[in-house]
């Protein structure tokens, strides 16, 4: 048996047997979550050594009872959209920072029921391009609110100005900028975007953001930013010990439609990233192990209560970080707590280093996050896949930066909905697919009936996980008047984990569908002749049944 098969330890013996990797990768991932989880605060209103707080829980606290051996737990980007604009929601300043701290206490009470109940299947129940133009739209507007503060303008310029008019304010913030700042700035940004480019030299295993802070750095201190820049140009952290006490308030009930909306918006995108991180990290599991996605969300959402407590941000399982933390080798849950582990060590003895770090530095991370996420490739690979699947995608994000993520990813739904009706879908099943499985010997037959679509889908899927592992499955298609991209997606990772334990899938009954794409996982629309044939023969059985 090959060494790779045989499974970490966990546990104390896990610590003992992999104290090497898992010290080694989590001093990496150290690495990179520092500055980020600084600037993701910053970002986010919040004070920045609140991100450093949400790291700390993330990895000492959470990594010991969460349901994913590899993901890092800590604030991440795609937050920072909802947490800023819950603090300024809540009135702005100190007193919206400690009422947006209410709402996701709450938030973080419904994740933990979330997996009590089971809902960790939860990511299955939205459709994909609402979720890329979710991300897409979270990624401009992160470009948008950093962009200011990469070239050193002051923040008091921006207060109040949405997405959309601080992209249309750019030729004013260009007049604006502060050279010196700036220069420091599109530094950061260049060494950020250009560094992936030199993964297959030794230079380029050194992570992008350290990079920048060993740059950035010596920058400032050479141009004494201290005393010949205005005071928003450098970090302010504080002291530790002096910001650990109770900062939550949950005066934010007296508004309760506000109150109830960022409640959602926390507990329903923070989710949601989380579960697809975990899907994808499972991918990438050299040991191919199967993450228990409610016991992550219990974990998180504990972990979410004691930062909302503390005053820290929300957490999730951060995709970046996780994927740093699987190249770099590590091997159990506990490289995710030794990251948190040099992150409180590095505050409690070093904080004074952090505040030389240049605002502009941190905003440059920030903006490469957000290019990553709003890549011109997303929208190109979203056209690929079918000229529909666009369209969700742009309805996303325009409703997104026009109003918000929760009615952006409600009118991306809809769009879909609305598409699938158009496709043929029948009413009756947008959320109901009658499922009929049969065996013989080792082998299973699932056939689906109607339509396989995003809306219904969990209820196929809970009928696919109650198959055993081992047995030769077949998922029949070909009395489904619609399969869609969603589906098709989730069927191929059914696929792939099914036969990762040994049993085997075929996809079949989709001879006689029409691709709405060249995309290999397009959706799958029934031919009309074959529609009217399986509706002539329906009608055949209910007339013999008179």
């Amino acid at each position: 048996m090959k060494t790779k098969n045989i499974l970490p330890k966990d546990g104390l013996e896990g610590l003992k047997e992999n104290f090497s990797s898992d010290a080694i990768s989590g001093f990496i991932v150290f690495l990179l979550a520092l500055p980020l989880s600084l600037g993701i605060a910053k970002a986010s209103e919040f004070p920045p050594i609140m991100g450093l707080i949400t790291a700390i829980v993330g990895g000492m606290v959470v990594s010991m009872i969460s349901g994913s051996k590899l993901t890092i737990k800590g604030p991440a980007a795609g937050l920072i959209v909802i947490v800023a604009g819950s603090v300024t929601d809540f009135g702005g300043g100190e007193t919206g920072w400690h009422l947006a701290l209410g709402a996701m206490f709450v938030a973080a009470v419904i994740q933990i029921l979330f997996g009590v109940f089971k809902f960790g299947k939860l990511a299955d129940f939205f459709p994909l391009p609402a979720i890329h133009g979710m991300l897409a739209a979270i990624g401009i507007i992160i470009i948008a609110k950093q962009l200011p503060v990469m070239l050193n303008v002051d923040p008091k310029l921006m207060a109040g100005k949405g997405p959309l008019s601080i992209l249309a304010s750019i030729p004013d913030i260009i007049t604006l900028l502060d050279p010196r700042g700036t220069l420091i700035g599109i530094i950061s940004l260049a060494i950020m975007m250009g560094w992936p480019y030199l993964k297959k030299y030794s230079i380029g295993k050194i992570p992008a953001p350290l990079v920048v802070l060993i740059i950035a750095v010596p920058a400032e201190l050479f141009m004494d930013f201290q005393h010949t820049e205005p005071s928003y140009s450098l970090v302010h952290i504080g002291n530790l010990i002096e910001n650990l006490h109770m900062n939550i308030n949950f005066g934010g009930f007296a508004t309760s439609g506000l109150f109830i909306k960022y409640v959602i918006m926390f507990a329903l995108v923070g989710t949601l990233e989380s579960l697809l991180t975990v899907k994808a990290i499972d991918l990438v599991d050299p040991y191919k192990r199967k993450s228990d996605n409610n016991k992550d969300l219990i974990a998180i959402g504990i972990g979410n209560t004691i930062t909302a407590i503390l005053g820290g941000l929300p957490m999730i399982s951060e995709v970046a970080r996780s994927t740093a933390n699987v190249s770099n080798g590590a091997k159990t849950r506990w490289a995710n707590f030794f990251h948190g582990f040099f992150i409180l060590i590095f505050v409690l003895v070093a904080s004074k280093y952090i505040e030389m770090i240049p605002n502009a530095a941190l905003a440059a991370m920030l903006i490469s996050v957000g290019l990553k996420l709003a890549h011109p490739k997303e929208f190109v690979h979203t056209f690929h896949v079918g000229k529909e699947q666009l369209a969700i995608f742009l309805v996303t994000i325009v409703i997104t930066l026009a109003e918000d993520l929760l009615i952006g990813i409600a009118a991306g739904m809809l769009l879909k909905i609305i598409f699938h009706i158009l496709h043929g879908a029948p009413i009756r099943a947008l959320f109901r697919a009658p499922t009929l499985i049969s065996f013989e010997g080792d082998n299973y037959l699932v056939e689906i009936d109607q339509a396989a679509i995003f809306t219904n889908f969990i209820r196929i899927k809970s009928r696919l996980e109650s198959i055993p592992p081992g047995f030769n499955i077949t998922i029949d298609l070909k009395k489904t008047k619609l399969t869609d991209h969603s589906v098709m997606n989730s069927l191929e990772h059914f696929k792939h984990e099914y036969e990762s334990k040994g049993g085997t899938v075929s996809i079949t009954g989709l001879e006689n569908h029409k691709t709405l794409s060249a995309h290999y996982l397009a959706s799958r629309k029934l031919k009309s002749k074959e529609r009217w044939s399986i509706k002539r023969k329906y009608n055949s059985e209910n007339t013999s049944k008179i």
